[in-house]
């Protein structure tokens, strides 16, 4: 219960708590927490010795407040629940709370590093027979390690910001050369992803019962994909400016301490994994998630079927004794579910463009056309029967310059 209007019922009640950077009134950049359809100013409340978050809350980003470990998370949380709860603190907590529709909300952390991963065995085995028809759809690393790459941290940015259609080289199956131009598939992909905030050493392995003590909490994340770029350039290396023009994340970060009842079993693995991915607690996240495109919601990706979990991600991105920094963003990869309507990319929703979606409005689609706008949202179960909203990732596509 909390005495904040709206917040009974709300996802975004005292259960849920999200850290998010906004702008009010023209000032700087400031750390806050969303309550109902409220920010709460925590640079204010730390200013006025109405909360403690170690000196850090007055910082223009969370990097600083997610570097302290999870002891300072677990002790704000905690004050901020009793604070949120307790009527007996609404006079000297009030004068903090701004209404969410008098903000702009920014990018909540300094991006260090951004890592994709390809993590759910329905899109991979969707995307093999898509590009390598005949072919075995998993590749025979598939089941052994998570696959991922190294994408661009620069190019991260916050819900909202309008995505110019990317150029680059393409290459017709039936054409002797490459041409240049704008991407004529663009295409999305509805992924999970997760903020370090602990980093490590650089020749240390972070073990899989040590996630939680370096993941500060999870966003909603949209890698826009060029898929005719993408097709040309990906072998023999992989992605790279097919998908390194824009990758958009939700403003508001989930701490994992509000997620402890959205975990479940993770999918069975086989063949077994190797030990330095074994899981005693071998789990996922049950976030329902939702894509709209021009208003028309298309998908809904399941992210409780994903193969790999986000605690195997970080032990395999570690295992060759790679450091973590604060502000490093991983992502889970396209999240699809085993029918074409859980799908989260429209490379598998129209089969590769010959299934075209109608949309509400009458009009069809495959790719993105100028001026389409996405809108992926999620929520997940919360205790007591609640739910946990992570808010949405959106953005329109414009032409290309």
């Amino acid at each position: 219960m909390s005495w904040v209007v709206g917040a009974d019922g709300s996802p975004f009640g005292v259960h849920n708590l999200p850290y998010g950077v906004f702008v009010a009134s023209g000032a700087a950049p400031r750390i806050g927490v969303r309550i109902a359809d409220y920010v709460f100013d925590l640079a204010a409340a730390e200013d006025a010795d109405v909360v403690d978050g170690g000196g850090m809350l007055g910082e223009p980003t969370l990097n600083r407040f997610m570097a302290l470990g999870r002891p300072a998370w677990d002790g704000l949380r905690s004050q901020l629940t009793r604070l949120l709860s307790d009527a007996a603190h609404r006079g000297s907590v009030e004068p903090f709370l701004v209404p969410l529709a008098d903000v702009t909300m920014v990018l909540p952390f300094d991006v260090a590093d951004y890592v994709d991963f390809y993590s759910s065995e329905h899109h991979a085995s969707n995307v093999g027979q898509i590009f390598r028809p005949g072919q075995p759809p998993l590749t025979p690393n598939w089941k052994h390690l998570p696959i991922g790459y190294h994408g661009r941290a620069g190019t991260v940015v916050v819900s909202g910001t309008p995505i110019v259609r990317p150029t680059g080289q393409r290459k017709a199956p039936d054409a002797e050369l490459p041409t240049f131009g704008p991407s004529v598939r663009l295409d999305i992909e509805a992924e999970v992803g997760f903020v370090v905030g602990v980093p490590s050493a650089l020749g240390t392995r972070v073990p899989v019962d040590a996630y939680a003590d370096h993941v500060f909490g999870v966003v909603l994340l949209n890698d826009w994909s060029a898929r005719d770029l993408q097709a040309w350039e990906y072998v023999p290396l992989g992605p790279f400016l097919g998908k390194s023009f824009a990758t958009s994340i939700s403003p508001w970060i989930v701490p994992l301490a509000a997620l402890e009842s959205a975990r479940v079993p993770a999918p069975r693995q086989d063949p077994a994994v190797l030990p330095y991915l074994a899981e005693a607690d071998h789990h996922g996240l049950d976030l329902r998630m939702q894509v709209s495109w021009n208003g028309t919601v298309v998908s809904e990706p399941p992210a409780r079927t994903l193969y790999w979990t986000p605690a195997q991600q970080l032990a395999h991105m570690t295992v060759n004794g790679a450091s973590l920094r604060t502000g490093d963003l991983y992502a889970s990869g396209t999240v699809s579910g085993p029918e074409r309507r859980q799908t989260g990319s429209f490379l598998e929703l129209t089969w590769g463009g010959s299934d075209p979606i109608k949309l509400d409005d009458g009009s069809e689609r495959t790719f993105l056309q100028d001026g389409d706008s996405i809108v992926i949202s999620a929520t997940a179960p919360g205790p007591d029967g609640s739910t946990v909203g992570f808010g949405e990732v959106s953005g329109v596509v414009t032409s290309a310059v």
